[in-house]
């Protein structure tokens, strides 16, 4: 079986950070969010590995993956797809039919985070045959996602793209398992009203012709990070979930700690309360502050003389004098930085690299 992770897009959503930088490696707990894809994929042993790249991105991409310990020691075998233009999830498969020849493969939408692994999926998968196994989750808006319509044995009956009277609450996810069939129905459909060719349309085509298509329905979280609000609430679920108590770098005695607090190697805490789940990268330095839950502290990052709760702080940001932040994502080497005057609380998103005076 291969995998194909898709890493295309532009990601506006998360404008001005995808500016600047490809939305699957936004951090979420100081780890870029396609990392746990890849630990996932990495987990069932699948080696041979496709990415769907966009021009604007492919560079920084290619650098990541090329740059991780599996792929540098030639535990993996990558290979780069470029997508010119995003049209849509059966054209990125379309796109890579050269890669995938007709093996099986899992793909998996790279801004995606669920809490379960893959392994049981892919062995349901090779156990019953099946030509489609569609990962979905029970959501409290199907209008905004694919709907599938189940029967009771959980094979999918039907799919449809945001409806506007949803027959189910059953929304794809973004994480598939397809045998080689899909490339024939991918050739059959025309694009949605969207221009795309839509893998809901593909996979309806699978199950007009009789293939075996199922659902898997996600008992554990399914986290979207499309948005700033979706990149906080995964750093608070995956804090909550993941963080663990450990004082690596240094904290003084003036300094009060409660809950998970994690302080990274090469950190310095002065003087300053971090109330967990909290995550303070290396090198950073916190200093007469106030680090609140699900907060995470990126690289070499300063934060003095302020408050901080419920953010993603990336590497390299100043923080200076700010009496609250909260519910905030704040890009690399940006500096925010405060005055006497000022003691509103603030909810920001910053792209890399800005200066901030308030």
């Amino acid at each position: 079986m291969k995998a194909l992770i898709l890493c295309g897009g532009t990601g506006t959503r998360l404008r001005p950070l995808t500016y600047t930088r490809a939305k699957q490696l936004l951090p979420v707990a100081n780890k870029p969010i396609v990392e746990y894809v890849l630990n996932h994929v990495r987990r069932v042993n699948i080696n041979d590995i496709g990415i769907v790249i966009a021009p604007s991105t492919a560079t920084e991409i290619k650098n990541y993956f090329n740059n991780t310990k599996s792929a540098s020691k030639g535990k993996l075998k990558l290979e780069f797809i470029l997508q010119p233009e995003p049209q849509g999830l059966a054209h990125a498969v379309k796109t890579a039919r050269d890669f995938l020849k007709d093996e099986p493969f899992l793909m998996y939408l790279g801004d995606n985070l669920l809490k379960e692994g893959i392994s049981k999926a892919i062995a349901e998968f090779e156990r019953e045959d099946l030509d489609a196994l569609v990962f979905l989750k029970q959501v409290d808006n199907p209008q905004a996602f694919g709907v599938a319509v189940l029967d009771d044995a959980g094979n999918i009956k039907k799919l449809i793209e945001k409806p506007k009277h949803p027959p189910s609450n059953f929304a794809l996810v973004g994480v598939y398992l397809f045998s080689a069939k899909i490339h024939a129905a991918i050739e059959n459909i025309k694009p949605s009203w969207r221009g795309e060719l839509e893998i809901t349309d593909a996979i309806q085509k699978l199950i007009e012709a009789g293939a075996k298509v199922k659902g898997k329905i996600l008992k554990g979280w399914w986290l979207d990070t499309g948005k700033k609000d979706d990149i906080l609430s995964a750093n608070s679920i995956v804090l909550d979930e993941y963080i663990q108590s450990k004082i690596v770098g240094q904290v003084d005695n003036k300094s009060k700690l409660s809950g998970r607090v994690y302080v990274a190697a090469g950190a310095q805490v002065v003087n300053s309360t971090l109330k967990g789940p909290v995550l303070i990268g290396k090198e950073a330095k916190i200093k007469n502050a106030f680090i609140g839950p699900h907060t995470s502290i990126g690289d070499c990052a300063q934060v003095s003389n302020s408050s901080i709760e419920r953010s993603v702080i990336l590497n390299g940001v100043k923080i200076e004098g700010i009496p609250r932040i909260e519910d905030s994502l704040i890009g690399e080497n940006t500096q925010v930085i405060g005055n006497k005057d000022n003691r509103k609380t603030l909810r920001l998103m910053i792209g890399d690299s800005a200066i901030v005076e308030v």
